[in-house]
């Protein structure tokens, strides 16, 4: 293919994302890499249409051979050490290798001197390309709006492209609003230091359009990491990450972290629907119905394989599963029917507008919690909307997050240890209606009087680790 072509083939493929055709994109994008082996953008974009579609192993492999042809590009490497947190075969201890490896590669060293603590308020700097109508504003808002105005001034740095009303919640939230979608890793330092920032907060990580790179300068003289996944950055810079004992239990896993671990007492997170949508009755006279709700990407083929010895064991269940691509519910399906789960007992949805996703939990009874990178969002709405959500605790902190939800909840017999006692939970409630029908009247109540919702204490509990980190 010519250089014009390559470039028309790599347009195609970028429409076929940008309207979901994720199956066309993948075949146009392997059309481009077959033709020329040292295509790392398509590569890199074939591993982002791999990963939505459940295969985390063919994502990190494409990530890999990207790297091989660009392996000075951070964002490659970035994205590659993000998608490391969904591959089954993956655990603290290689991901943190990863991690560190990005920091040698492309976190160079320290650019001077941060800014020495002053008196008067601190100064709080949130860093994210994802102040919009992304996942993280339903945790950022609640901590913003709470912050004690009179001990600490909030700066929020927004790489955010298109501005939507979650932006205009997020930017109204914020003592100071800056714009640092058109700087670049230098500017940004330069910017967050004429600032005087005393404690800097990266919001992302890995994960797409992250500022690793300014962090790596250390131009705060606190930098903490938090809310993007339960994780780590692996930078020598980033001095600590805020986290809760239910996700990096005390001396289990502090060793797989650059940063250090600051334990906040109930909670890592503070979650807020933004909106009202009232949970409706669970509908008389249909099959128990299951559902996940969760991207795709969490698909993966453990997870897949439990829930349908799960459905197996449940006469006349059903499933509904968020999945656009057809090659992945043809996979999907197959699974289900290597353990006498029938194709038509699947259900599969679309993305939808929140007010439309948060009605689809009325077809479901039950949530199951995806194994590997457990749900986090997605459980938070599903228990808002009265629907249970039963998890199987995983080895690594994103496989834990189900667990610090529903202990938050004190519903701990939500909670499985195995995949045995996760068919056992499963079924025990699945066959008693007077119990679903009481978690559905008063999930929502528990959730509002529980840490997960308590934006003023969540708040307090912060700033008390901030300040702790700043002496």
């Amino acid at each position: 293919m010519s250089d014009l072509a390559i470039q028309q083939a790599m347009n195609e493929a970028l429409e076929h994302q940008r309207l979901s055709r994720f199956d066309e994109a993948a075949d146009v994008y392997r059309r481009i890499i077959s033709a020329d082996a040292r295509q790392a953008g398509a590569m890199g974009n074939l591993a982002d249409v791999l990963m939505y579609c459940g295969h985390a192993e063919d994502a990190v492999e494409m990530c890999r051979r990207a790297m091989a042809v660009e392996p000075e590009n951070a964002a490659i490497h970035s994205s590659l050490s993000y998608k490391l947190r969904f591959h089954p075969e993956y655990n603290l201890a290689k991901c943190f290798a990863e991690d560190r490896r990005w920091n040698e590669r492309h976190g160079g060293k320290p650019a001077g001197n941060a800014a020495v603590s002053r008196s008067g308020k601190v100064r709080i700097g949130y860093v994210s390309p994802d102040f919009y109508g992304h996942a993280e504003c339903f945790f950022v808002i609640p901590l913003l709006r709470h912050h004690d105005r009179k001990e600490f001034e909030i700066h929020c740095y927004s790489s955010v492209r298109q501005p939507d009303k979650a932006t205009d919640l997020i930017r109204g939230a914020a003592d100071v609003w800056h714009d640092v979608r058109e700087l670049n890793d230098e500017q940004l330092v330069d910017t967050i230091r004429h600032d005087k920032i005393d404690i800097l907060v990266d919001l992302t990580m890995h994960m797409a359009g992250n500022r690793l790179g300014a962090f790596a300068r250390k131009p705060a003289p606190v930098q903490v990491t938090w809310l993007a996944y339960p994780g780590g950055t692996g930078l020598t810079a980033m001095d600590f990450r805020l986290t809760d004992p239910w996700i990096d239990p005390a001396g289990a896993c502090d060793a797989f972290y650059a940063e250090r671990s600051v334990r906040l007492t109930e909670t890592w997170c503070c979650y807020h629907p933004l909106g009202d949508v009232p949970p409706a009755a669970a509908e008389a006279g249909r099959p128990i119905t299951f559902g996940c709700l969760n991207n795709p990407c969490k698909l993966n083929r453990p997870t897949l394989k439990l829930w349908a010895k799960t459905l197996g064991a449940i006469a006349d269940s059903r499933m509904v599963m968020l999945c656009v691509s057809q090659r992945q519910r043809c996979e999907i399906a197959a699974i289900f029917s290597e353990a006498g789960v029938a194709a038509e007992r699947l259900q599969f949805v679309t993305p939808v507008r929140r007010g439309e996703y948060l009605r689809l939990y009325d077809r479901i009874d039950i949530c199951l919690d995806p194994l590997i990178y457990n749900g986090i969002t997605t459980s938070c709405d599903a228990l808002w909307m009265g629907v249970p959500v039963i998890t199987r605790v995983g080895d690594t902190a994103p496989g834990r997050a189900g667990l610090s939800i529903l202990s938050n909840l004190d519903l701990p017999e939500l909670i499985a240890q195995t995949d045995d006692q996760f068919i056992e939970i499963t079924a025990r409630l699945a066959t008693d209606s007077v119990e679903r029908s009481h978690l559905r009247a008063a999930l929502r109540d528990r959730m509002v009087e529980s840490p997960l919702m308590d934006g003023p204490r969540f708040a307090q509990r912060v700033e008390a680790a901030y300040l702790e980190m700043r002496r």
